[in-house]
């Protein structure tokens, strides 16, 4: 008889690199319940994206959050700010936290995600943050990962209990953004399917400038990988 798989949630924004990591969970045998977040984000297209992803890579439910936070705002993601372009490896090729970053973004996401671990009995959370090719956000530095599993294992009924001890996953935080395009390669992945643009037109083409599509084309150009997006 096979073994039943232990269930893992994944955080899947429809992008390279939670689609990276979904199919890298997959590879190691769980149970994937993907985790996806209507936040009022500019580029909404993302979402259509993560369906994609989630039903090509079979898992057992993709959830889809509602949480606006647009009236919160403070983002070119969520507020009526224009989005940079040409700023990695241009004049504003700052370290300064760009004006894309969504406050808090990634906290509430893993809080919705550990909540619904609990209900599955989960103890695997799964995120394709990375440290390297970013934009620097602050919430996807390793040292942030570790305080929240911390505090993860405080604050639910399964953590005090000892029932299930959480473990936040994110294989892809030392990579290179090659690195990562080259491991889902070897997957079989079809990066056709996601989507990264911050900015992208009605269709969904992106934009080619903002921060993500950089990253993202300078990605497939070093892993020597066809870039399959659609551009303006």
């Amino acid at each position: 008889m096979q073994a039943t798989k232990k269930p893992a949630v994944i955080l899947s924004s429809g992008g390279l690199d939670s689609t990276t990591v979904m199919a890298m969970a997959k590879q190691m045998g769980y149970a994937l319940y993907a985790l996806s977040f209507d936040y009022g984000q500019r580029h909404a297209f993302e979402l259509t994206a993560a369906k994609r992803v989630a039903r090509a890579l079979g898992t057992r439910q993709h959830l889809v959050i509602r949480t606006d936070l647009t009236g919160i705002g403070g983002s070119a993601l969520t507020a009526d700010i224009a989005v940079p372009k040409h700023r990695i490896g241009g004049d504003d090729d700052s370290h300064e936290i760009p004006i894309t970053y969504v406050p808090a973004r990634n906290t509430i996401f893993l809080s919705y995600a550990l909540a619904w671990a609990e209900v599955l009995g989960s103890a695997d959370i799964f995120l394709g943050v990375n440290a390297v090719d970013y934009s620097g956000y602050p919430d996807c530095r390793p040292e942030y990962l570790e305080a929240y599993a911390k505090m993860a294992n405080l604050a639910t009924r399964a953590g005090v209990e000892g029932t299930t001890r959480v473990k936040i996953h994110a294989p892809l935080v030392h990579m290179t953004k090659a690195e990562i395009i080259q491991q889902g390669v070897q997957l079989d992945l079809d990066y056709g399917m996601t989507h990264s643009c911050y900015d992208p037109d009605t269709s969904g083409r992106a934009c080619g400038a903002c921060d993500s599509c950089t990253l993202r084309k300078k990605g497939f150009e070093e892993a020597g990988v066809k870039d399959p997006t659609q551009y303006i």
